[in-house]
């Protein structure tokens, strides 16, 4: 997926939703920051949006726009609409969130996770997938292993999990160096 590809989603899932705002969460909210993102950051051909002002509607995007739908065949990429719930996040993500909006966005805002909030649903996650877009975030050094540090105690996390979250996230630092 390109910024391009993530704009159109934008413009189209905010129209879909009858909503001006459209909160990004996914891996491709990495977009919001980093237009240019290395390809290994941009494989998902996926977005996942949700309606800040209209999270009810998140099915019908998923529904008009999402996998498999006429607008996934036509143009090889697609929204999945989701909810607030989906990723596990810092306490303060909201005010973090990168706007995207301009000509393409035909004033639909984008408002996409910041780079160390969405690293910190990625290592709640915790996926093999997951993982791997951790890693490159590190390879590309868009991540620091102290802000990392400090929004994951700022998370609040399920029950039982925090030593096993801990220990990925001192994986990545080793491998930060």
């Amino acid at each position: 997926m390109t910024r391009l590809n993530l704009e159109h989603i934008i413009r189209a899932a905010g129209t879909i939703a009858d909503d001006p705002d459209l909160v990004v969460i996914g891996s491709q909210s990495v977009l919001g920051q980093f237009p240019n993102a290395p390809a290994a950051l941009r494989i998902s051909m996926e977005a996942d949006v949700y309606p800040k002002n209209r999270p009810d509607r998140s099915d019908l995007i998923d529904g008009s726009i999402g996998e498999d739908s006429p607008f996934h065949r036509q143009f090889g990429y697609y929204a999945h609409g989701v909810d607030a719930s989906t990723a596990v996040l810092p306490r303060g993500w909201e005010q973090r969130l990168i706007l995207v909006a301009g000509e393409n966005t035909r004033g639909v805002r984008g408002w996409c996770l910041e780079v160390h909030d969405l690293a910190i649903a990625k290592l709640v996650a915790g996926r093999p997938k997951d993982l791997d877009f951790l890693r490159e975030l590190v390879r590309q050094r868009y991540v620091q292993a102290s802000t990392l540090t400090a929004r994951l105690n700022d998370t609040s996390l399920p029950e039982g999990t925090s030593s096993l979250i801990a220990k990925r996230l001192s994986a990545l630092t080793v491998e930060q160096g």
